[in-house]
């Protein structure tokens, strides 16, 4: 039986503990974070908890004195623990709690931990490119919240469900502009001439876990990386494309709609990063 925390205490998988007037629920108010966990071992934990940390205070939660990082690692711990995990997906999510609109019972936050096991092997490239499609049926706005990953997750769902239709892998989500933002689950880089592109994050998309730590590496390793505005012609243009989560690490695209795409200079660069950053990659 697998199990998830809610407040501290352990209930079977399925259990419900939110009621019906929750906020989360009725107007999706928190946030989340999902954390790989490999070799007994969460990756890029401390990114992740202040990305966390950083949220609430922007969604101006009260955050008590015993809610620590210190606490939460422990209550990460103890789930995985319990649900004899040693490669996992897990997931965190940050409620507030009762109350309608302008009520809240109290602005403290109430957190969930989910764990799932994850077969997934990060120090092998995807064999097969990913398939993406455009979707446009809803964008991307750019706010004080767009980095964050916060509830209200509306646009990636429908943008998910639409990559599922077209029997797409995923979906690009564009922003209130129409420029290239990041997809359902992942941001998004492309090469063009040896030089790594990716939406700045004044274009809307999540701050990523991944995408920091890539960006940081990709310098070291004395890549260019340009941060900027792009334009779909401009990512059609591209010689190659991948995604970057928390997850899956780095997975090449092999085509946009009927446009295909190379991995060789992502071939590369994926086993470079392997090689120099083993606990995270490999």
């Amino acid at each position: 039986m697998n199990f998830s925390n809610f407040n501290g205490k352990l209930y079977p998988e399925h259990a419900p503990v939110i009621g019906t007037d929750n906020r989360g629920l009725r107007y999706g108010d928190g946030l989340f974070e999902t954390l790989s966990y490999r070799k007994n071992n969460f990756i890029l934990l401390d990114a992740h908890l202040q990305r966390l940390w950083d949220g609430m205070k922007l969604l101006k939660f009260e955050i008590p004195p015993l809610f620590t990082k210190d606490y939460m690692i422990n209550q990460l711990q103890n789930l995985v623990n319990k649900n004899n995990h040693t490669s996992a997906r897990v997931r965190l999510t940050i409620l507030r709690g009762d109350g309608g609109l302008f009520d809240p019972v109290n602005l403290y936050p109430n957190y969930i931990i989910q764990s799932y096991p994850l077969n997934n092997t990060p120090h092998i490239l995807n064999t097969n490119g990913l398939q993406l499609c455009i979707f446009r049926d809803a964008q991307k706005i750019c706010d004080l919240f767009s980095n964050m990953k916060h509830n209200n997750y509306l646009p990636y769902l429908m943008g998910a469900m639409h990559a599922k239709i077209n029997k797409c892998n995923d979906a690009i989500i564009l922003n209130q502009h129409l420029r290239i933002c990041d997809s359902c689950i992942a941001n998004i880089f492309l090469v063009k001439n040896k030089i790594i592109y990716t939406p700045a994050l004044t274009e809307g998309c999540v701050n990523g876990i991944m995408r920091q730590f890539l960006m940081t590496q990709l310098l070291i390793l004395e890549y260019q990386v340009v941060e900027t505005e792009i334009t779909e012609d401009e990512l059609m243009d591209a010689d190659e494309i991948f995604l970057s989560n928390s997850i899956h690490n780095i997975r090449w695209v092999a085509s946009v709609h009927d446009r295909n795409f190379d991995n060789h200079f992502t071939q590369k660069l994926f086993y470079l990063l392997c090689k120099t950053n083993v606990d995270v990659f490999c």
